[in-house]
């Protein structure tokens, strides 16, 4: 650690040097830098730059180094276990890199690292094209791309990091490279599903596809009828083509005006299917759903990115998530998935979701460190609430149904969807035989652990 002098005049060339804005501890700004997605993250960084272009991280990252502090990198902020702070490092934000261009001709997009999933997938609209995104348009595309990827449309075009054609890095030497199949192709590979842990992704570059319409379904019923709706949404993807997507969840009935008046605040069932293509196709498709007893239904063909706004949750509550991979959704799983949205806390935001996977999803590249590709279900309890006495009974409810679904789990988990559960947990996230791997690429980028506020991958 540097002297208190030393710090301080390196804090104000920093301050001199940066286009953006630069926040320590005691500035008027600062809690409001540091506040993230998840409210109870609670963390004191030294410092957050807020950068405005690639040279202010490059300044940054050296600043951070020539202090010996570790570096945490922002994007979206929406990581629930809070990657994007730590206690008494830097903040590389880079929520003012938000450019999006989109070459129609190549069917690519580059992104800058600050982007969320509303400003690429607003980008793309225009010309009927779009990638994988996140499930949530405030979601940050570097941090969703870089951990794996999976939404609405990995079924039809693969997880988000299939799609990755480049990156853009500054690594904890503050050096500027770019990762491609060509160019630094070890650190390529690492970058699908390894995350923030090789340096700050400055932009990436994605590969797009035609997705000329989109329609959503969301069916909600009573609660008594979930074993029945479970069993025909699966029926419906078992079925259909790779095109068809969506979710089962348990969540709190939304007072909107398709919700009957009484079962809003209350337990309800529903079906979200998604679908890359016309409504007329999609009515056809859910048969099934739509012959079980609707207690609300919205059916419509709406533009993919508005799609993509429907479940945002609020920034500012208190969120606890995970998930299990699962090796089938056989009758019996499916009962004791129903069985706990019982115990689920009502009312609040939290969700009791089940994700179908398939289609191009399991047929991508396999040589990736990503180990949950070949599941075809996946459990995810999303717990989200705002009174801090709820916090027991939320988290409880989440770890109970992880335990009660490991029956059937793989083992096998996207890191994206949980927080710091242990190094074991990012083993299973990154597949313990690509470890070894890892922590190569990861000493010959990031020798000291510079970047170490993430699913950390230990330099060997």
């Amino acid at each position: 650690m540097a002297s208190l002098s030393k710090a301080g005049a390196a804090l104000a060339a920093l301050r001199e040097e940066l286009t953006g804005e630069v926040f320590a501890p005691g500035d008027a700004g600062y809690y409001e830098a540091r506040a993230v997605f998840n409210a109870m993250i609670d963390r004191r960084p030294a410092v957050i730059a807020q950068c405005a272009d690639t040279a202010d991280v490059v300044r940054t990252v050296r600043f951070a180094r020539d202090l010996d502090l570790p570096v945490a990198v922002r994007g979206g902020g929406h990581s629930v276990a809070g990657n994007a702070l730590g206690d008494g490092g830097v903040v590389v934000d880079l929520r003012r890199m938000h450019g999006v261009r989109v070459d129609p001709e190549s069917r690519t997009v580059r992104v800058e690292g600050g982007a969320t999933m509303s400003h690429l997938d607003r980008a793309c609209q225009p010309y009927g094209l779009a990638t994988t995104g996140g499930r949530a348009s405030t979601t940050g595309v570097g941090g969703f791309v870089l951990g794996g990827g999976t939404g609405w449309l990995d079924r039809a075009f693969g997880l988000a990091v299939d799609n990755l054609r480049a990156v853009e890095l500054v690594t904890a030497d503050a050096e500027q490279v770019r990762a491609d199949p060509e160019e630094h192709p070890e650190l390529f590979w690492a970058l699908h599903g390894g995350g923030g842990n090789f340096g700050v992704a400055t932009a990436l570059t994605l590969g797009l596809h035609e997705l000329p319409e989109f329609a959503v379904a969301l069916l909600l019923y009573r609660p008594e009828h979930g074993p029945e709706v479970v069993r025909a949404f699966r029926e419906a993807i078992d079925a259909g083509p790779d095109r068809l997507s969506g979710a089962l969840l348990y969540i709190t009935g939304p007072p909107e005006e398709f919700v009957p008046e009484e079962l809003v605040g209350h337990l309800v069932c529903g079906a979200l299917v998604t679908y890359a293509g016309g409504v007329a196709a999609l009515r056809g498709l859910i048969g099934p759903l739509l012959a079980l007893p609707v207690a609300g239904e919205l059916v419509a063909e709406l533009p993919y990115a508005d799609v993509q706004c429907m479940i945002d949750d609020p920034p500012g509550l208190r969120n606890y998530w995970s998930a299990e991979y699962l090796t089938g959704l056989p009758d019996e799983l499916v009962d004791v998935y129903c069985s706990l949205a019982e115990r689920m806390p009502v009312p609040t935001g939290t969700q009791h979701i089940l994700f179908p996977q398939g289609g191009a999803l399991a047929s991508g590249p396999h040589d990736y460190p990503i180990p949950y590709r070949d599941a075809p279900w996946s459990a995810h309890p999303f717990a989200i609430w705002e009174d801090p006495a709820d916090d027991e009974r939320a988290i409880d409810w989440v770890r109970t149904v992880r335990s009660e679904v490991e029956p059937w789990s793989t083992g096998d988990v996207y890191l994206n969807f949980i927080g710091d559960e242990g190094a074991e947990r990012v083993g299973a996230g990154l597949g313990v035989g690509n470890m070894l791997r890892l922590e190569k690429v990861k000493r010959a980028y990031d020798p000291d652990n510079v970047f170490r506020f993430n699913h950390n991958i230990r330099p060997l």
